[in-house]
């Protein structure tokens, strides 16, 4: 049986076998999360024309004292005519600055009567918005990989834009395998469970930008499994499966994949917890599977398989690294890295590791408000509180 790999070079192997999936447009009211397939520059300039910063007055450079108002430029219904030496131009926030003006002058420190506003002297430009002053035709805006959050979209239909160029969110099938397994409402048989992989892996796959097309229990058995994954590889970009990837006569999700064309990339990696973890693939199709407790299908899928959906969708799979300072001693484990969950905190001497309490695979609760997993280095000597390790950060 092969050595299990490094978690770099199993995420080195996932990522080399990962291909963009190619690229639509997308509305803007429904691209929020979607990730640019396509730079983005401007064709026009923002905003088109001079503005007003203030609702107030225009008037001629050098102006002070009384002016005759000469009209009105409110936002959408431009002044027609010039700011001509002794008027003014009544205006409002946004609105065309007419020509002729050398500053608008707000409100609040002018008084009117009978058609003539009197104003203090200003420097020239003040209170005006020059065209093009957010952007410029030709400016760069938006590169591929960014993902379309708020001010993003907000700059998209700035420029006139009604659709974005992204990426397809990748199709992924989640079958999570187990006789013991029991949907949750459902009354519990002798030795059953409720099955929580699926809830959890479907919300990880939805932030990672991806859209689950199949969701289903997997009974142990080997035509069951091998049956389940045909469908998934049918319908999906990704498959995950979680549990049955182990050694056991009940573990029949390696064979399922090999009877599908899935050649398996790696198979265990030097990792706690998630070390019976599998990766193949059959084209652009990818097969991952992942241990059936539920801490390690969590692990193993924000460490695998969401960098590849990241990477399908042209976004940065890369994952957010510190350092930083444990407050409580940590067991290393003899032959693979101890991804240990803990609470993030800013403290005096930089970032704080905190572990979140029992670090059994089965125990999901060590996943509640962890902002982290501390990669804890192989080895036989407990780390002391203290000791700067490094870790990933969690989505």
């Amino acid at each position: 049986m092969a050595e299990p790999v490094p978690i770099e070079t199993a995420r080195d192997m996932v990522l080399a076998a990962t291909r963009p999936l190619g690229a639509e447009d997308v509305p803007l009211a429904a691209a929020r999360g979607r990730i640019l397939a396509d730079s983005v520059t401007s064709a026009v300039e923002v905003p088109p024309f001079a503005s007003s910063a203030m609702d107030g007055f225009a008037i001629p450079p050098g102006a002070s004292g009384e002016l005759t108002i000469a009209g009105e430029s409110r936002a959408g219904h431009p002044f027609a005519g010039t700011v001509d030496p002794g008027t003014a131009v009544r205006i409002s926030t946004g609105a065309v600055v007419p020509e002729g003006t050398g500053a608008v002058i707000q409100v609040e420190v002018t008084e009117e009567r009978d058609g003539v506003v009197t104003v203090p002297a200003r420097e020239d430009g003040t209170n005006i918005r020059g065209a093009g002053e957010d952007i410029r035709a030709g400016d760069w805006l938006l590169s591929p990989g960014t993902v379309l959050g708020p001010a993003a979209l907000g700059v998209l239909a700035s420029i006139g834009h009604t659709t974005a160029r992204c990426t397809p969110a990748p199709r992924v099938a989640l079958l999570t395998t187990g006789d013991e397994l029991t949907p949750p409402g459902t009354p519990l048989a002798p030795g059953g469970i409720y099955s929580s992989n699926g809830p959890a892996l479907a919300a990880l796959v939805q932030d990672a930008g991806g859209t689950v097309v199949l969701a289903e229990d997997v009974p142990d058995t080997a035509e069951g499994t091998r049956s389940a994954l045909g469908r998934a590889l049918e319908a999906a970009d990704v498959v995950c499966v979680s549990g049955g990837v182990s050694v056991g006569p009940h573990d029949h999700v390696k064979g399922a994949f090999a009877d599908q064309g899935v050649q398996e990339r790696f198979w265990r990696v030097a990792l706690k917890p998630g070390k019976p973890t599998w990766f193949g693939a059959a084209g652009a199709k990818l097969g991952f599977g992942l241990p059936g407790n539920p801490v390690s299908a969590v692990v193993t899928f924000l460490l695998f398989a969401r960098p590849a959906l990241l990477a399908m969708q042209g976004a940065d799979p890369a994952i957010a690294r510190i350092t930083g300072r444990l407050t409580a001693p940590v067991s290393p484990e003899p032959s693979r890295t101890n991804a240990v969950r803990c609470l993030l905190r800013a403290g005096a001497e930089g970032w704080e590791l905190t572990p979140t309490g029992p670090q059994g695979s089965h125990q999901l609760t060590s996943m509640l408000a962890a902002g982290a997993l501390a990669l804890i280095e192989p080895g036989d000597d407990e780390l002391a509180a203290g000791t700067r390790v490094r870790a990933e950060l969690l989505p």
